[in-house]
């Protein structure tokens, strides 16, 4: 599949397979040893015919998405993989279809729009966050997850969803994603998977989804009722030509902001209570800044929140929720001295840049005061949204969600202290394990 001219050192199917339990355990520790033994760019080979191209180099991946981007296309982990599950929106297509998608639904998301939506968020976190208990230690990861999924649907949908439709889409979408991941990790088991009819049977599952979504969809369209939500947005979102979105595309993209918005937000939000109990001075210093904030409006305490940012910025950059970028090379490319071809498969380790001191002073130390400089963000080395024309279209919905959810956190609560490492499950995101903390009432 590639062939790269320079001399780039080579993993070898061999051990690959050798260490094929751990990586489908937790990849990291695979890829960390190959870094350091290689240096910052090696290829892997997975088979007689397939490899890929795996690299931290900050550089790469900035020429990748931002300056060359019109010659890297998303690989067929998520055209293909990814979309047999969720379909053909934003995050699972390239080209011409991807421009016109992104063209539509861009003013969706756009600031003004979104402080519309801020009451309905507040009160989703709120209700969530109710359910936390102080009398025993408690795995938050489940209640921040469900926080961020019910903050998507009734940012979506406002009340047009039920419980056990909410309950059911989210089911389906985190099933859906643990086949993929079995896919992807063991991808010398894809004969077996289709052979036994595994793949099959949980694309059907999947599917179920797009039914309820649709329910969902014409009940609003008969309703002929406004609320201001993404929904409505979405439903009047018009092409070039004036035309609207088919039924099959806006459930598209409605799951994709299923699996887009909710996950890598839970995420980084559990990775946030779990640093907040290893760091209690900055626990302390971000609840004095809620405390002096609390009289502000919704959009002016994430405004003038700038440590609760900080923070948010410094736990992403030490736990990215999207911990790898993949591209396909379309031509055949030149990046230094390292010649691409086409078709080459490249795997850009945003976890590994992030915690490089080549860019980061004490890297592997969390200090939210390093965000307080706002153009840290453009240092060309921090990608937690990753970067260029397919950055995160809800990068800005999901900093004004977390802002508010880690502010109504330690507004009512103190999270203890805790000295155990953070434990961490590398899935398609990179997703928490075991976070069990203890709140009491501040």
């Amino acid at each position: 599949m590639m062939s790269l001219q320079k001399e780039i050192p080579t993993v070898s199917t061999f051990r690959f397979l050798r260490n094929a339990a751990q990586i489908l355990k937790n990849p990291l520790p695979f890829h960390q040893a190959n870094f350091k033994r290689l240096g910052d760019t090696f290829r892997l080979k997975i088979g007689n015919k397939t490899s890929l191209l795996f690299s931290r180099d900050a550089g790469l991946t900035r020429y990748v998405l931002q300056k060359n981007q019109k010659n890297f296309y998303k690989s067929s982990i998520q055209t293909d993989d990814l979309a047999k599950y969720v379909g053909y929106g934003l995050l699972t297509t390239n080209g011409e279809h991807w421009r016109k998608q992104r063209k539509l639904i861009q003013p969706a998301f756009h600031k003004k729009h979104l402080v519309r939506l801020l009451e309905t968020v507040q009160k989703a976190i709120v209700a969530e966050i109710d359910k936390i208990t102080v009398e025993n230690p408690i795995d938050i990861f489940p209640i921040l997850n469900d926080l961020a999924f019910q903050t998507v649907v009734k940012a979506l949908f406002s009340g047009a969803a039920n419980s056990d439709d909410i309950n059911n889409l989210q089911e389906i979408t985190e099933t859906a994603q643990k086949m993929l991941v079995s896919e992807l990790r063991q991808p010398y088991k894809a004969w077996w998977f289709k052979l036994t009819g595994k793949i099959e049977r949980n694309v059907a599952y999947a599917h179920q989804a797009r039914t309820i979504l649709k329910q969902i969809v014409a009940e609003r369209r008969d309703e002929g009722k406004r609320y201001g939500d993404l929904l409505d947005m979405l439903l009047e979102a018009t092409y070039e030509d004036g035309g609207v979105m088919e039924e099959e595309q806006l459930i598209d993209e409605i799951l994709i902001l299923f699996i887009a918005g909710h996950e890598t937000t839970s995420n980084a939000l559990t990775f946030f209570c779990e640093l907040m109990a290893r760091n209690q001075g900055v626990q302390e210093k971000l609840a004095k800044e809620v405390q002096e904030n609390a009289s502000l409006d919704l959009m002016s305490s994430i405004q003038q929140g700038t440590y609760a940012n900080a923070v948010i910025n410094e736990v992403m950059r030490l736990y990215p929720p999207v911990y790898f970028i993949d591209r396909v090379c379309l031509e055949d490319d030149v990046y230094n001295d390292i010649r691409i071809p086409a078709g080459a498969n490249i795997l850009m380790s945003v976890y590994e840049i992030h915690r490089s001191a080549a860019f980061w002073e004490d890297p592997l130390m969390f200090k939210p005061e390093r965000f307080e400089d706002a153009t840290v963000l453009s240092n060309g080395a921090y990608y937690p949204f990753g970067a260029g024309p397919r950055k995160c279209i809800g990068n800005n919905f999901a900093m004004f969600e977390m802002v508010l959810a880690v502010t109504e956190l330690l507004k009512r609560f103190k999270i203890e202290a805790k000295g155990t490492p953070i434990e961490i499950l590398p899935l398609i995101t990179l997703k928490p394990k075991n976070a069990i903390l203890h709140f009491k009432t501040r």
